[in-house]
């Protein structure tokens, strides 16, 4: 059985080890354990920052993900915006995700001041963007530029 609850500081090991995965897996860069830790501390330290899901697959976490705000003054509400997600190798294709994904969608309809849900893959990560687009989501109106210090 597969369920979805809002993570807890005590998480914060699962969730770092995924990161590290997640980063490893599918952009080949090797993070700071450390500086992961004190990035997730300072999330659950500043609930504005982001709210992390974890997922659980007969009472084991199977994977997490991030959820960020985004105020939209054109339409006057938030989006959401979904990151950091992964699935622990041995539990992908046992529904986790499409769990974790569901348990957002039924949040968004459910609170009007929620207007709907973006996310950013990087772009050689295809077996993400086929998940994505499996979903219904689209990646034909913005491109995501960035410039990081």
């Amino acid at each position: 059985m597969i369920s979805i609850r809002k993570a807890v500081a005590a998480d914060i090991a699962v969730i770092a080890d995924f990161q590290l995965r997640l980063a490893h897996e599918t952009e080949n860069v090797k993070l700071d354990r450390a500086i992961v830790e004190k990035g997730l501390k300072a999330l659950f330290d500043d609930p504005s920052k982001g709210t992390y899901y974890v997922a659980e697959y007969n009472g084991e976490t199977a994977g997490c993900h991030l959820i960020t705000f985004e105020w939209s003054e054109w339409r006057n509400g938030m989006v959401w915006w979904l990151q950091s997600v992964y699935v622990k190798e041995s539990h992908r294709k046992n529904g986790v995700f499409r769990a974790m994904y569901d348990n957002l969608i039924n949040l968004i309809q459910n609170d009007p001041a929620i207007l709907g849900l973006r996310l950013y893959v990087d772009k050689t990560n295809a077996r993400a963007q086929q998940v994505y687009a499996s979903l219904g989501m689209n990646g034909e109106h913005y491109t995501v530029f960035e410039k990081m210090k």
